[in-house]
């Protein structure tokens, strides 16, 4: 397994952002599945996804996030999807 490290813009990532229910959560620009089938379902509470976006505002990084890379630039969240999901809602 071969990681990268790659920075993205939390503009970049909440582009195209689509919550669908059943029928799946995708960003950036259509090409991230938010919540692959494997994922649990979206558990903060509005404590934590409120600290989430605070840190955010006030210019906290967030921890490292892992996606796998699906082929043809796109991708699904290996860890992460708590919070980005938390960053897409706002």
């Amino acid at each position: 397994m071969k990681i990268e490290r790659n920075e993205i813009t939390i503009r970049d990532l909440t582009e195209g952002y689509s919550d669908d229910g059943e029928g799946g959560v995708i960003g950036y620009r259509g090409r991230l599945d938010i919540r692959p089938p494997y994922q649990r379902e979206f558990i903060y509470g509005e404590n934590d996804r409120n600290a989430v976006i605070k840190g955010v505002a006030i210019g906290f990084p967030l921890n490292v996030m892992y996606w796998a890379k699906l082929g043809d630039e796109r991708f699904e969240i290996l860890e992460g999807q708590q919070r980005t999901i938390s960053i897409c809602q706002q």
